[in-house]
């Protein structure tokens, strides 16, 4: 039985980033196994799985998204019954210790059923990627409005940059770039909603784990993050991105969502009480 186990959805990445993220979940003393989903066209990364024998390759060229792909791997730790199980991206990497330290509060916080650390650029900036539950205008402003105090005031808001991740906080949205999941919880709720092919399946899943158990930023480890923001940048992913937001409120609505308002409405009371003390 594993204590952890990782997931890491490849396509196409650059190999010397793959291997920094697979080195960074391998330099630890728990008891672990790693799954590499891999949507590639081509198995050319198979060669990975010989940099350890705790490694597993899946070679997936249907290509079916991210969440479906990393609900292989989450099949797979529920039924060996692991302890805990991470969604990891491929451009993110780590200290030794990070993964020792966010079992070692986990196993102490029972109720805790979803993790994230402070996330940071590789210059050590901070990423406000720990977000409220997404509004309709809170995507389509932070997508198509250049205005920069007009982004700044909805950034303020949405993604918490009042907030200086100095202290653990609940928060409904956990970014898809460390997830590190109760797998009982899972149990509960179930994995990734597999109608998304990329982007809100993490808000979708957050906001599922929430409303079961506990969904926390723990700043006291941190990871880094080489975030591209690939929805503004590329028209195929913009379009992939559109899709998903139309599932997302389809799926809770689009103005009328009394549990998000509740819930972001408590995050914000709960921040502004860590800011005044």
């Amino acid at each position: 039985m594993y204590k952890l186990t990782v997931s890491i959805v490849l396509y196409n990445n650059p190999i010397t980033m793959l291997k920094k993220a697979i080195e960074s979940v391998l330099n630890t003393s728990l008891n672990i196994k790693l799954y590499l989903i891999d949507n590639s066209p081509t198995d050319t990364r198979r060669t990975l799985s010989l940099m350890d024998n705790r490694i597993e390759y899946l070679h997936n060229p249907s290509n079916p998204g991210f969440g479906t792909a990393h609900n292989i791997a989450l099949r797979k730790s529920i039924s060996e019954g692991t302890t805990y199980h991470l969604v990891l991206n491929p451009d993110v990497y780590f200290n030794a210790g990070v993964l020792e330290e966010i079992v070692e509060y986990m196993n102490s916080h029972p109720d805790v059923g979803l993790l994230m650390p402070k996330v940071l650029y590789p210059n050590g900036e901070i990423q406000y990627i720990a977000k409220l539950l997404p509004t309709p205008w809170d995507l389509f402003a932070r997508r198509f409005i250049r205005v920069k105090s007009y982004l700044e005031k909805i950034n303020r808001r949405y993604s918490l940059t009042f907030f200086d991740y100095s202290s653990i906080i609940e928060i409904p949205f956990i970014s898809g770039c460390f997830m590190f999941i109760r797998t009982d919880t899972l149990k509960k709720i179930g994995s990734f909603d597999e109608h998304f092919f990329m982007y809100l399946e993490d808000a979708d899943l957050s906001r599922r784990i929430g409303a079961v158990a506990k969904t926390v930023l723990y700043p006291h480890v941190h990871i880094y993050h080489e975030y591209e923001r690939g929805a503004h940048k590329n028209s195929r992913l913009l379009w992939i991105f559109i899709h998903s937001v139309f599932i997302y409120f389809n799926k809770y609505g689009w103005f009328f969502d009394s549990y998000r308002k509740k819930i972001n409405q408590q995050t914000l009371e709960q921040l502004s009480q860590e800011l005044y003390q």
